[in-house]
């Protein structure tokens, strides 16, 4: 390992990677067949037969959050991305709270992901007749279970990582294959033959039982779409900066055309009762439903492939956020160590897969797989959608001026960045508060909304906390000038200007 003491040049990665590395990791951080297998029984749970126009309604948000992250990244590509951004052109407290919050939601997220991977393995499991080990009855709707097996698999994607992202991508890349083939010819087979007629009611979000299911329906959406920006982290070890900005956006419109037709197919094939029902099992029993065995595994391979990818692509990403803001001394310079033979943040890599493993453990206090991710979607969800916002109104603080000097530019720099912010801050806010209204006491449950607001409160609460630690003990620039350290930060801004 290397590490550059404080003050001296910063420590730089590998640059190696092109768009179809990004396109691959972005992909496998925002888990498709993951979000179609689990997440739209669970938002069919609360929209009803309506996911196709809960998914398109979540795009347009996102798709203006899309475009602020490509043109800050134009400018100042830099791994720790909207934590510069942000400090740079709003404050640094809010910069390093950004910042925070993506290390904090995506570390729950993989202890979300780990409990989704051992569940696939125990369904498969089930699916191949073993149904008992070690005088047990194999259940992969237990939380203790399926996080178990999901830990080894957790301990195995990190050190793969550890590696070198050029290699995590290559592994991402085949098991995308794998996984679309799969999607599209269910998805499309479940279009074709479906029993229930194609309504055109399904894309009208107007139609949606009430704003309360509007909101949380677009939380979970959101969710969904969350992991396009995985592209944008590895933006210094891309060849050129702009591969790092197509590779965002490419994922984010291929996410959208695989969760419309994921939806359409899955509400052609089952009934409202039967999608809301099965929850993280939905993928199963999609497959069940279309082809008898060993086919109908085939969705539950393509899932425990996807969770698979998603837990190593959530690694990477993560590593090199805290990189970044360990190079600035707001983290502690263990962070900012650079393998000398793989050229990757190696250490922190680790760390990252050893604080998963310990949220993961944490997470047993929710006895139901279904309960846990329901929680775990809620909490992440609202500080993802802070996150976004902030990120959104850094680029329209940032790009102003171009209002004045070219009013299409500054509608697609300004005005669009701004109403997604508007739009994910009024989200946020109306379910924290519906999450707050909702009981006058504490439980540990998923139905709980004191519960269900704790976690995301106490993300935002700590990141202020260590954001104070940082500035007055550690002492870091970064809360002088809101500045990230990028070695090569001068010559790019030099061309891009």
């Amino acid at each position: 390992m290397t590490q550059q003491p404080y003050g001296e040049d910063p420590p730089s990665l590998r640059k190696s990677l092109g768009v179809v590395d990004g396109v691959a990791i972005a992909a496998s951080s925002t888990a498709a067949t993951t979000s179609i297998g689990i997440g739209l029984g669970v938002t069919a749970g609360v929209v009803g037969l309506h996911l196709p126009a809960i998914m398109l309604l979540a795009f347009l948000p996102i798709l203006g959050i899309a475009g602020a992250y490509s043109r800050l990244n134009r400018v100042e590509p830099n791994a720790g991305n909207g934590y510069v951004w942000v400090g740079r052109s709003l404050t640094p407290w809010l910069g390093f709270l950004v910042g925070w919050v993506n290390i904090v939601a995506t570390v729950a997220f993989l202890a979300y992901t780990t409990a989704v991977t051992g569940s696939a393995m125990l369904q498969l499991a089930g699916e191949a007749g073993l149904h008992t080990a070690a005088g047990m009855v194999l259940d992969p709707g237990s939380t203790a279970q399926t996080t178990s097996v999901g830990i080894v698999v957790l301990v195995a994607v990190t050190l793969t990582a550890v590696t070198g992202v050029r290699t995590a991508a290559r592994l991402q890349s085949g098991l995308l294959v794998f996984e679309y083939v799969v999607l599209l010819g269910f998805c499309g087979y479940g279009i074709v033959t479906g029993p229930h007629p194609f309504r055109l009611s399904w894309f009208d979000p107007f139609a949606i039982p009430s704003a309360s299911a509007l909101a949380q329906g677009l939380l979970l959406s959101v969710f969904c779409y969350w992991g396009f920006e995985a592209a944008f982290t590895v933006n210094e070890e891309v060849r050129d900066p702009r591969d790092a900005s197509r590779a965002g956006l490419i994922t984010l419109v291929t996410m959208l055309g695989l969760f419309l037709l994921g939806s359409v197919a899955f509400q052609r094939v089952l009934s409202e009762q039967e999608l809301a029902g099965h929850g993280a099992q939905g993928l199963a029993f999609f497959g069940d439903r279309l082809a008898s065995q060993p086919l109908a595994a085939l969705p539950l391979v393509a899932l425990m492939f996807s969770a698979v990818a998603s837990l190593q692509a959530g690694v990477i990403p993560t590593a090199r956020g805290m990189f970044a803001m360990s190079r600035d001394r707001t983290l502690g310079p263990l962070w900012s160590k650079v393998s000398t033979r793989y050229g990757t943040p190696a250490t922190g890599t680790l760390l990252i897969g050893a604080l998963a493993t310990v949220v993961a453990a944490l997470a047993l206090v929710i006895p139901r797989l279904a309960d846990m991710i329901m929680a775990t979607v809620n909490a992440v969800g609202i500080v993802v959608a802070l996150s976004y916002a902030l990120t959104a109104l850094a680029a329209a603080a940032r790009f102003r001026g171009l209002l004045r000097e070219d009013w299409r530019q500054g509608i697609r720099a300004v005005v669009l960045p701004s109403l997604s912010a508007a739009a994910l801050l009024a989200l946020g806010g109306y379910l924290a508060w519906s999450f707050y209204t909702s009981t006058d006491h504490f439980e540990v449950s998923a139905d709980n909304g004191w519960f269900l607001l704790l976690a995301p409160a106490l993300m935002i609460a700590s990141g202020f906390l260590a954001a104070a630690w940082a500035k007055w003990v550690r002492k870091s620039p970064y809360f002088r000038t809101g500045h990230g350290t990028d070695a090569d930060a001068p010559q790019l801004l030099a061309t891009s200007n």
